[in-house]
């Protein structure tokens, strides 16, 4: 597995680069699979593929703190990026090619392990809740997703390691679906942070998914396509 350290300024861009690396793997079968992290130095909320802008965002709030409203490729809710939100990206081989197979099969291959590392991490018990969340003591700190092809698929989500939970609460309406576990809690009393060095979590996932070479094809192109005919467009950001 290939390991890239990319973070770009731009919001737009980050959500570009992680579909472009899906389609350089899916273009290039032969190559091998790849981790992403990235960590955001600003704040934007990222809707789901299929979200409704207007039940899952407080647009106005959102507008009166400058935070841009974008979406991306990927399923799942709406979340709020920003300072102390280490994300991850995991590009990997289907189990066999062209099988789209259990939604709930393929989060656990990325999610046992996460659960592993960071039971390690904290000295806590770390569980699987609902569908795709990672949570302790019923409280949420790792959200994800999936896009899916045909050879390979792509799993990314986040960790809240020191983020501020208020602004989540102002700015994202209750998700219009929710996993039982949450039990309608307020986002400031369903979420935590795990108060722990982003650094630290970057080795133990470069060290888990064997992640030991640097990618140097990056596929810089593609997410400029990808940029220019989706991520930086209100037609595909405010599609819903």
């Amino acid at each position: 597995m290939k390991y890239l350290d990319l973070t770009f300024a731009d919001p737009a861009h980050n959500l570009a680069c992680d579909e472009a690396l899906i389609d350089f793997c899916e273009a290039n079968p032969g190559g091998e699979e790849v981790l992403r992290v990235w960590e955001p130095t600003n704040y934007f909320v990222v809707l789901g593929y299929a979200n409704k802008i207007s039940l899952e965002v407080d647009v106005e709030a959102c507008r009166a703190r400058a935070i841009p409203i974008l979406r991306r490729c990927s399923g799942g809710g709406a979340v709020l990026q920003g300072v102390g939100c280490l994300n991850y990206t995991l590009v990997i081989k289907n189990e066999r090619e062209g099988y789209v197979g259990d939604i709930a099969k393929a989060y656990k291959r990325v999610l046992e392990p996460h659960r592993k590392i960071f039971t390690a991490l904290t000295s806590r018990a770390v569980h699987i809740e609902g569908s795709s969340d990672l949570a302790i003591a019923g409280q949420k700190f790792s959200g994800n997703a999936q896009h899916r092809k045909r050879v390979y698929s792509l799993v990314h989500g986040t960790f809240l390691l020191g983020f501020d939970l208020s602004l989540v609460e102002a700015c994202l309406r209750m998700p219009s679906r929710q996993p039982t576990y949450r039990q309608s809690r307020s986002h400031e009393s369903f979420l935590r942070n795990l108060l722990i060095d982003s650094m630290q979590v970057r080795k133990a996932l470069r060290i888990e998914w064997k992640a030991n070479d640097e990618l140097r094809d990056f596929p810089h192109e593609r997410m400029e396509e990808l940029l220019i005919n989706r991520y930086s467009r209100s037609d595909w950001n405010s599609r819903y």
